[in-house]
């Protein structure tokens, strides 16, 4: 059964990935890379459930001490982000996780990379990955709070100043291809808005509240400016 879900979102991470390079408003674009990075988690995730699956076949009955000690991991794929000249600043919402202690909550960093761990926290552990981040960071200057349902994560800027475009490789990966998807001749042919509004709708019902509120946060924000640029006129 997991390998058919396997197939199934690998389907679907390719064609939105197809989609995002006919995009052509800032926001769709957001929309579209938060979908994907979010099918990707569940993709990993549902690997790795694979993986613990067989092993737990082929090893011995757990003693009771073993079962106990089991916890539930959920791979967070939400944050918000903001930056200073020195610092890379991700913004991690997690309900009571100020009532954990200290040494529950840390981050495995490396010049490229960032991953926050949130041990125990009412008997789950919480796991946020990100990859490729655009620029390196240096791990010894940064640091990370714990805040009233809220973990803030510093990461210090190796080159101080230096503004970051996007969080990650892979998101200034797919604008780049879409920019340039769309200076080709055979793109002012083609007109896929009415296809991604259709998409979007059919994620908005079957979203969750995250995706939900920045898909009408776009729609809201593109009516004003719509309504903007009717009065300029």
């Amino acid at each position: 059964m997991s390998g058919a879900k396997i197939i199934e979102l690998r389907s679907d991470i390719d064609e939105l990935n197809e989609l995002l390079k006919q995009a052509k408003r800032k926001k769709v674009l957001d929309i579209l890379s938060l979908e994907i990075r979010k099918l990707e988690t569940e993709l990993i995730t549902l690997k790795e459930s694979e993986k613990n699956e067989a092993a737990m076949d082929v090893s011995s009955t757990p003693t009771t001490s073993t079962q106990t000690q089991k916890r539930y991991q959920i791979k967070l794929n939400g944050y918000g982000w903001d930056q200073s000249d020195k610092y890379v600043k991700i913004f991690v919402t997690l309900k009571n996780v100020q009532n954990v202690p200290k040494e529950q909550v840390y981050c495995n960093l490396t010049e490229r990379s960032m991953e926050l761990h949130v041990d125990n926290l009412e008997n789950k552990d919480y796991l946020l990955v990100i990859n490729k981040l655009l620029n390196s960071i240096n791990v010894e200057e940064s640091h990370w709070k714990q805040k009233t349902d809220m973990v803030v994560i510093f990461l210090a800027k190796s080159q101080q100043n230096i503004k970051w475009s996007h969080m990650t490789e892979l998101e200034k990966k797919f604008e780049d291809q879409r920019n340039n998807k769309f200076k080709t001749d055979d793109m002012e042919k083609k007109d896929p808005q009415e296809y991604i509004m259709s998409l979007m709708k059919n994620m908005y019902e079957t979203g969750d509240d995250e995706m939900k509120r920045t898909i009408s946060k776009a729609w809201y924000e593109g009516q004003q400016k719509n309504k903007s640029d009717t009065l300029d006129l």
